[in-house]
């Protein structure tokens, strides 16, 4: 699995010019899922997501958890991050899981962050999303499950 953490002021996914989610300060995580992908990712990416320190403590230093700012997570489906342009320009999914993992580790990563305690909601699998945010530093981690050890 890849994501894309972003810390945010606020974030909202819309589908067909309708609100779905939308959260306050906290982290906007963009998730995909790889061939070969199963539960020891999703459990690394709860862990990870919800234990990154990337919140300001009381000196302005990067310390705190999202669970420890309170912080809510908007996470948002995305097979193109492992979209690979080595060859031409036209990106190839080759090294993306198939929908219906996707869909099942998806919804394992969001409901892990909400048993974490943390306020957590999504998008719309294999929906078109116009997804909006306001950055908040800007902060933007990567984290990618093969790469944990």
């Amino acid at each position: 699995m890849r994501a894309v953490v972003q810390r945010v002021k606020k974030a909202s996914v819309e589908v067909d010019s309708q609100e779905v989610s939308v959260i306050g300060w906290g982290l906007l995580v963009l998730l995909g899922v790889a061939k070969g992908d199963g539960a020891t990712d999703a459990e690394y990416m709860v862990r990870k997501i919800s234990g990154l320190r990337i919140f300001g403590d009381e000196q302005g230093k990067m310390n705190r958890s999202l669970a420890q700012v309170k912080g809510e997570v908007l996470l948002v489906s995305q097979f193109t991050l492992f979209g690979d342009v080595r060859k031409g320009t036209r990106p190839s999914f080759f090294g993306a899981g198939d929908a219906a993992t996707g869909k099942r580790l998806y919804l394992e990563v969001l409901e892990g962050l909400q048993r974490q305690g943390i306020a957590a909601c999504g998008g719309r699998f294999q929906e078109m999303m116009d997804v909006s945010l306001i950055n908040d530093g800007p902060v933007t981690i990567m984290l990618d499950s093969r790469k944990q050890f």
